[in-house]
């Protein structure tokens, strides 16, 4: 049983992580409930989703550029993964759903190799294709060759 102010803060953290992840990734992780996992979602959704989510401090479009780089840094990829697809998929009109675009996702990872080194930039790079090729939205191909820095 939650008491009153339990109660509000996982509402407010089940309607932020359906804007930031949308609702069948929260449908998911609320019907696989269970004795084991049950109070582990509970705090995820009070202490992440309402306590840090929620604070004014940040846009959610911001924050979850952070968790990009985080998760890339710290080798997270499933978490990485989570959040460029529900990003790329989320709508662009929606400052609660935290889209995100290709030059954002481009740009967080030259950054994150530089800080956190050229491996987690180019695994997070792999996974990045991978999950536009599975939303079919494989980048047009380049030349290598024109334009780019150092010329």
């Amino acid at each position: 049983m939650t008491d009153s102010n339990t109660r509000a803060a996982l509402q407010r953290g089940i309607s932020n992580r359906r804007n930031v992840l949308g609702d069948a990734w929260v449908e998911r992780s609320i019907g696989n409930a269970n004795t084991l996992n049950v109070e582990f979602q509970r705090m995820i959704t009070c202490y992440a989703w309402d306590g840090i989510w929620s604070r004014p401090g940040l846009e959610p479009r911001t924050r979850r550029i952070m968790v990009l780089a985080i998760t890339a840094a710290m080798g997270r990829w499933e978490e990485f993964e989570l959040h460029i697809r529900t990003g790329l998929q989320a709508p662009a009109d929606d400052p609660a759903a935290a889209a995100l675009d290709l030059d954002t996702i481009k740009e967080v990872l030259l950054q994150t190799a530089v800080y956190a080194g050229v491996p987690a930039g180019n695994t997070g790079m792999a996974i990045v294709l991978k999950v536009l090729s599975s939303l079919d939205r494989t980048p047009p191909k380049a030349d290598f060759w024109a334009g780019g820095t150092g010329e």
